[in-house]
C-alpha cells in the first residue's frame, strides 16, 4: 500500500486533478451562462451531443484546448474547449463525428484554436469515412482575433467541399448563424433548423435597414420557416431541439457511412409481393384531377414509412427516402396536389440536388412521373428556367446508380424527358395503363395541328373534339411509347410494389462509369 509522498500518491493526485479539470470544462466557466442558455429554450453543447449520440458512446477530442490570443482582454479569458466541443460516437451503433458550438463561451464565436479543433474533427471524419454532424450555435467570427478567425472559416469551407460526395454532412442550426459562417451549412448535404431559436442570414436586420430602409425581425429575415419554405436553404424545420435531433438520428439511419458503402438494410415484415389495390382509387384516371402523390408513395414502400426532404419548399415535387424490401431508395415524384405537379425553377433545383446526393451515395432512384410540363410565365423565363431547369436534367443524365422511372398518368413535353425518361438513361422505364406520353396534351396539340381546319369549320367545337379524339387514339394511347421501345413495360398498378422490388434486385449489382474527366460543368 502506498504511503504519503509516494509516486503512486502523486499519480492519483494528478488523476483527480484531471477529472476535476474535465468536469469543469463540461460544466462551462459560468453556471449563469448555462441558465441563460436554458432560459432561451436552448440546450448546451453537451446536452445536444447526448441527444444525438447513443448513450455513453461519445469520445471527446481536445477538451482541454485553449486559445493563445491576446489583446482586448482575451489573455485573461482562456476557458477550456475554446467554445466548441468535438469528438465522435455512434448513432444506432454506427460511427458519427460531431462538433457543437458552446454558446456559453465567447457566444460560440470562432477563433483560431476553435477553428483548428473543427478542422481536426472534419479531417478525422473524412479519413474514417463516417458522417459529420455540426450542431451550430455561434456568433460568427471572433472579432478580437481578426483575420485569423476568418481564415479558420476558410479551412472549414475547404473541408466541406473536399468531403462533399465522400461522407454525408449534416448541419443542425440551433442558434444564430450570420455572415460568412452561413456558407458552411450551405455547403453541406442537409440543413435542419429549430423555429424561434435559429436564424441564418448573410447580413442581419440592422444592416438591411441601414442599406435598404426595410425593417424586419431576425426570424422574418432568416428564421426556420423562411428558409424551409421560401428560400430552400433549410431542408427541415422543427418546434423543439429534441424533435430536430431525433430526426437527424433517423436520417443517419437511412444513409451509408460514405460513398464506398451502401445504406443499412433493415427488412420488415411487409411482404415483397403485397398487392396495391388502393392505388386504383388513389390516382384518378382524369389527367386534370388532383391527388396526393405522397399517398401513392406510402402505399408502395415498406410499412408506408418514408422521410420527405424539403417538405415545405417547392411542394410541386416530392423528394423522399424510403425502403423497398429493406433497401433504401430515393424517390422523386411530381405532386399533382400542388400546382398540378408542373416543373418550375424551385422544383427543378430541389429535385436536382436530391438526385445528385442519391447518386453520390449509392442510393437507387425511383421516379414517379405525372407531369404536365414546365411552368410557363415571364418570371420563370426571366429568372432562368432554361438554365436552372437544366440542373435536374444534368443530375439525372450524370447519375450512375440504378434508376427506374414509372409514368403513372401524364408525361408531356420536355418535362417528360427530364423526369428520368428512357432516353436520358433510366435503366427501366415503366408505365401504368393510364399513361399519356406526348409532346403536349391532346387539346393543345389539336389546336396547333388543326388550327386552320377548326377555324374554317361550320361547327369549330365539334371539329375540335373530333381532332382531339383522333390525336389521343393515334399518339397518346397507353401502348404507343411501349410499341416504340421507349417504355419497357406497361404494368398493373396493383403490382407496382413487387415490380419495383424485383427490378431493384436485378439492378443491385449495376456498375457504370462516366468518361474520364476532372469534373463536369453543371448548369448554374
Amino acid at each position: 500500500m502506498a504511503t504519503a509522498g509516494t509516486p503512486q500518491d502523486s499519480i492519483q493526485a494528478r488523476i483527480d486533478e484531471l477529472a476535476e479539470i474535465k468536469e469543469s470544462a463540461r460544466q462551462g466557466p459560468d453556471p449563469a451562462a448555462t441558465e441563460r442558455q436554458h432560459s432561451k429554450g436552448k440546450l448546451t453543447a453537451q446536452e445536444r451531443i447526448a441527444l444525438l449520440l447513443d448513450k455513453g458512446s461519445f469520445n471527446e477530442v481536445e477538451p482541454l484546448r485553449r486559445h493563445r490570443a491576446s489583446g482586448f482582454g482575451l489573455e485573461d479569458k482562456k476557458p477550456y474547449s475554446d467554445g466548441v466541443v468535438t469528438g465522435w460516437g455512434t448513432v444506432h451503433g454506427r460511427t458519427v463525428f460531431v462538433y457543437a458550438h458552446d454558446f456559453r463561451i465567447f457566444g460560440g464565436a470562432l477563433g483560431e484554436a476553435h477553428a483548428q479543433k473543427i478542422h481536426k474533427i472534419m479531417d478525422l471524419a473524412e479519413a474514417a469515412g463516417a458522417p459529420l454532424v455540426s450542431l451550430n450555435d455561434g456568433a460568427g467570427a471572433r472579432i478580437q482575433e481578426g483575420v485569423t478567425a476568418l481564415a479558420g472559416y476558410g479551412g472549414i469551407f475547404q473541408r466541406n467541399t473536399r468531403s462533399s460526395g465522400v461522407i454525408p454532412q449534416i448541419s443542425v442550426m440551433l442558434g444564430p448563424c450570420a455572415g460568412g459562417a452561413a456558407y458552411s451549412p450551405a455547403l453541406t448535404d442537409f440543413v435542419f433548423m429549430v423555429r424561434e431559436t435559429s436564424q441564418m442570414f448573410i447580413t442581419g436586420p440592422d444592416v438591411v435597414k441601414a442599406v435598404t430602409g426595410e425593417e424586419i425581425s431576425q426570424n422574418g429575415l432568416g428564421g426556420a420557416d423562411v428558409h424551409s419554405a421560401t428560400s430552400g436553404v433549410s431542408h427541415f424545420a422543427y418546434d423543439t431541439e429534441e424533435e430536430c435531433i431525433e430526426d437527424v438520428r433517423y436520417l443517419l439511419s437511412l444513409l451509408p457511412a460514405n460513398n464506398r458503402e451502401l445504406s443499412p438494410v433493415e427488412r420488415s415484415g411487409d411482404p415483397v409481393d403485397r398487392i396495391n389495390d388502393a392505388l386504383l382509387d388513389l390516382v384518378p384516371s382524369g389527367a386534370g384531377q388532383a391527388y396526393d402523390i405522397r399517398k401513392v408513395i406510402e402505399e408502395v414502400v415498406d410499412d408506408g414509412d418514408y422521410f420527405e426532404v424539403h417538405p415545405a419548399w417547392a411542394t410541386n415535387i416530392v423528394c423522399a427516402f424510403a425502403r423497398l424490401d429493406g433497401h433504401v431508395v430515393g424517390i422523386v415524384a411530381n405532386q399533382p396536389a400542388s400546382m398540378a405537379g408542373v416543373l418550375d425553377i424551385n422544383a427543378s433545383e430541389k429535385g436536382a440536388r436530391f438526385v445528385q446526393f442519391c447518386d453520390a451515395f449509392n442510393i437507387p432512384l425511383i421516379t414517379l412521373v405525372d407531369v404536365p410540363g414546365f411552368l410557363p410565365g415571364v418570371d420563370q423565363e426571366h429568372n432562368g428556367i432554361i438554365r436552372r431547369g437544366a440542373k435536374l436534367l444534368y443530375a439525372y443524365c450524370n447519375a450512375t446508380v440504378p434508376r427506374i422511372s414509372l409514368v403513372l398518368r401524364k408525361a408531356y413535353g420536355g418535362a417528360y424527358i427530364v423526369m428520368d425518361s428512357r432516353s436520358i438513361g433510366a435503366d427501366l422505364a415503366l408505365a401504368w395503363p393510364t399513361n399519356e406520353i406526348a409532346v403536349m396534351g391532346a387539346e393543345g396539340a389539336a389546336n396547333v395541328i388543326f388550327r386552320r381546319e377548326i377555324n374554317a369549320a361550320e361547327d369549330p367545337e365539334a371539329v375540335r373534339r373530333q381532332r382531339i379524339e383522333e390525336y389521343k387514339n393515334e399518339l397518346m394511347h397507353p401502348y404507343y411509347a411501349a410499341e416504340r421501345g421507349l417504355i419497357d413495360d406497361v404494368i398493373d398498378p396493383r403490382e407496382t410494389r413487387s415490380v419495383l422490388i424485383r427490378s431493384l434486385a436485378m439492378l443491385r449489382a449495376k456498375h457504370a462509369d462516366l468518361p474520364s474527366r476532372k469534373h463536369g460543368n453543371a448548369p448554374q
